[in-house]
């Protein structure tokens, strides 16, 4: 079974809404950088998804949000189709999120902070241009071994 995901860069200005993994036990993200996001539930469809994640993880409603990106990750066994989405309206004040820190971050900056390998693949054309694009990151044991751009053929 392939998991579905959806996760969301929030942008504010020059800055994203980042999701420091400090605070959940056993999570394969612990101590890296990721955007907000989760599961698909069952009949959500991956709009529904994102809405609700946002809203429970950070307290933000989204106003206005674009898909960008699928990504299909690969790890030995384990697959996830991720749905990429960007947002720049939003209302609401953050909460206090229970798997990680909360963290507004210049663009400039996000690369730097620990994260997965192939993060900076996709975070690279979606910080570049508004185009849709789709990739597939290949993982063996955490370890990133190939890159698909699907529209550009190869990294």
């Amino acid at each position: 079974m392939i998991d579905k995901t959806v996760l969301c860069y929030i942008q504010k200005g020059d800055e994203y809404l980042l999701l420091y993994r400090n605070k959940k036990e056993n999570d394969v993200n612990e101590g890296k950088y990721i955007g907000i996001g989760g599961h698909l539930e069952n009949g959500e469809t991956k709009e529904q998804a994102l809405i609700r994640e946002i809203k429970e993880e950070t307290g933000l409603t989204l106003l206005h949000y674009q898909y960008r990106a699928k990504l299909l990750f690969v790890n030995d066994d384990y697959q996830e189709i991720m749905y990429l989405y960007t947002a720049d309206k939003y209302s609401g004040e953050l909460i206090n999120c229970d798997e990680g820190e909360l963290v507004w971050v210049n663009k400039d900056k996000m690369l730097e902070l620990p994260h997965w390998e192939g993060d900076q693949y996709f975070l690279e054309k979606m910080m570049k241009n508004n185009n849709y694009f789709e990739m597939t990151l290949i993982y063996q044991k955490d370890k990133l071994i190939k890159v698909i751009d699907k529209i550009e053929n190869g990294i």
